[in-house]
């Protein structure tokens, strides 16, 4: 039987360099299940002390203000640059100009609709002030 290292080894062997895996976050639910998990699963004879399952909880409920706390900036900073020229990369290594003319968001992310394709915040080069038309 293949240990889990060793299967990962298989996996990530056999992916092709283009194909990526979605990242994968733990929200309060798992953390609870991890939690009655570790519970019921505790030697009864030396079971672990509240004082850590209180402070694995702070942990986990900063851990999940922080994030919450980063998709919140990354939204305004997308938002102001609503109607702004920005200079971004492709995937494929090319560069486009454009007015970011929308902000849509994808699982909370957000992504910045420049000349009707979809980039997001990491892909922005430059930014610099749109230019009125008289």
């Amino acid at each position: 039987m293949a240990t889990a290292t060793q299967a990962a080894g298989l996996y990530t062997q056999t992916q092709s360099p283009a194909v990526q895996l979605p990242q994968q976050t733990l929200n309060q639910d798992d953390f609870l299940k991890l939690l009655v998990t570790q519970l019921s699963s505790q030697d009864p004879i030396n079971p672990v002390s509240d004082a850590e399952f209180i402070g694995q909880m702070a942990q986990f409920s900063t851990l999940q203000q922080t994030q919450a706390m980063q998709q919140d900036m990354a939204a305004v900073q997308a938002s102001n640059l609503l109607g702004r020229t920005v200079q971004v990369q492709s995937a494929q290594g090319q560069t486009d100009t454009g007015v970011v003319s929308a902000v849509v968001f994808q699982s909370g992310i957000p992504q910045l609709t420049v000349n009707g394709q979809s980039y997001s915040l990491s892909q922005v080069l430059s930014i610099s002030q749109t230019q009125q038309q008289p």
